[in-house]
């Protein structure tokens, strides 16, 4: 199974997903893989967020919709022409997936199978229910995936490589584990935000995207403000206002009273808006319905300070011209050659080889 025949059979995936969009399904009659799979793409769909009340509608057709965008065959063959990937013996990959988002894993996994390997997922509970389904479309597509994708319950065993995502604990854990093994060994991060108050109204709106999209549950996702002294958090409040039928949701909003709460049962002084609280403080993470700030005297410090916590950091939003910079409104649609914590996943896949 050549490199040109995996990127075909993905492209083809590709066009399957592309028919369920934020702004309604769209279903392609003339697509074979309709007949068995659609409707049950769609039970999978609807049903998600009886699992995982933070898997809506929406956000699982915003991260189908990001992948159907990606898995074009111009995409994926502009991608891959930056590797020379050999045809080898391939080797048994485990993936243990993270559950925090919709599809969090998928980048692996295509990561895996696109390198010729095989593939090992152990998923979390709380992302469990789409994986499977496209797997078995994408053996519909080519029968040469059949015994090349597996999934486990069980403890990871019998593999080459190990790409694991967890938190801060569990990566000590997989450090230790997999430790005579290659590894891609994953911990916690968190995405920021700098602004210099010469923001446009636009450019606050999108921003708003990069923190509400998929509550903030993401790595991806803005959890930390950094504002000049003087900063007016008016304009970005009125900025973010569309946003506000967020705390609709009964999760979000029992996480946005119960931290309101706490932190004023604990006298710290807050700014908030009725589905946002604002919070000064020096940490990067921050909890659902809470966005932190810290204020800041110089740019240049403060982007000194950044370097200096750049493991703790996934992506930079603002208008500066530096490292992991991404556009307001931008962080939730990565491009295939944007890797989780800056790790090539293809040249450590080519390197096991």
């Amino acid at each position: 199974m050549g490199l040109t025949q995996r990127i075909h059979a993905f492209a083809k995936l590709g066009s399957f997903l592309d028919q369920f969009k934020t702004t309604g399904y769209q279903k392609v009659t003339s697509l074979d893989l309709n007949t068995s799979f659609y409707d049950k793409f769609v039970q999978k769909i609807e049903s998600a967020s009886h699992y995982n009340g933070w898997f809506t509608k929406d956000n699982m057709l915003f991260a189908i919709e990001q992948w159907a965008a990606a898995l074009q065959q111009t995409n994926l063959e502009e991608w891959l022409s930056r590797y020379a990937i050999p045809e080898v013996t391939p080797k048994k990959v485990g993936v243990i997936m993270a559950g925090n988002i919709p599809l969090v894993g998928f980048h692996d996994f295509l990561c895996v199978l696109i390198s010729g390997h095989h593939i090992i997922v152990k998923q979390s509970s709380n992302d469990a229910p789409l994986l499977p389904l496209i797997s078995k479309i994408l053996i519909a597509i080519d029968k040469d995936f059949e015994n090349k994708i597996a999934f486990t319950e069980d403890r990871m065993n019998d593999f080459d490589a190990i790409i694991a995502t967890g938190s801060n604990n569990t990566a000590r854990y997989f450090e230790y584990y997999f430790k005579d093994v290659p590894s891609i060994i994953r911990k916690n991060r968190n995405s920021v935000a700098i602004l210099t108050g010469e923001e446009t109204p636009e450019q606050l709106h999108q921003l708003g995207e990069d923190i509400f999209r998929y509550y903030g549950l993401g790595c991806r996702s803005v959890s930390k403000l950094f504002v000049p002294k003087d900063y007016d958090f008016d304009k970005f409040f009125k900025s973010i206002y569309l946003y506000h039928d967020i705390i609709e949701g009964n999760k979000y909003a029992n996480n946005y009273d119960y931290n309101k709460a706490v932190y004023l049962m604990s006298d710290f002084k807050l700014l908030e808006n009725g589905f946002l609280i604002l919070k000064e403080d020096t940490s990067y993470s921050s909890p659902i319905g809470t966005l932190f700030y810290e204020k800041y005297d110089e740019l240049d410090e403060l982007l000194q300070q950044l370097q200096a916590d750049e493991e703790k950091i996934q992506c930079i939003v603002g208008n500066q011209d530096i490292d992991k910079q991404v556009k307001f409104g931008q962080t939730q649609t990565p491009q295939l050659i944007d890797y989780a914590d800056g790790v090539d996943t293809i040249e450590f896949l080519i390197k096991i080889q």
